[in-house]
């Protein structure tokens, strides 16, 4: 599956009707984001079953600020809507690769739980 540009009112709707959603924050003058592109949209194709979203941070101005992005590329993974992964910088082939493979056996009951628990201690 190629990428996906990733637009504000679509946003939502990719990420609560999927179960693995990875973005790139880029922008077309980037020059770190111009060679990561290619190794973004490689590592994409081989993941079939996972949501590979470009969000050009000058077309979606307000995505950029949600996200509090100060660098690109950045970026950022979402599994069962909840955000498990963010990183400035351009990753490394074999790095994106490992990334995905790693979110996809991430368990997210454990994750449930420690958010959970975070805010259980923040109340007390």
């Amino acid at each position: 599956m190629a990428t996906l540009e990733i637009s504000e009112p679509m946003f939502a709707e990719t990420i609560e009707s999927n179960k693995l959603v990875i973005l790139d924050f880029w922008a077309e003058w980037c020059g770190p984001c111009k060679a990561y592109g290619p190794v973004y949209e490689k590592i994409s194709e081989e993941f079939p079953d996972v949501v590979f979203g470009k969000v050009d941070t000058e077309a979606e101005p307000e995505l950029g600020r949600l996200f509090n992005i100060k660098s690109i590329p950045t970026t950022i993974a979402f599994k069962e809507e909840i955000g498990v992964f963010m990183q400035p910088g351009a990753l490394p082939e074999d790095a994106l690769r490992d990334l995905v493979n790693m979110l996809k056996g991430l368990d997210m009951d454990e994750v449930r739980e420690e958010l959970a628990k975070r805010e259980q201690e923040k109340t007390e």
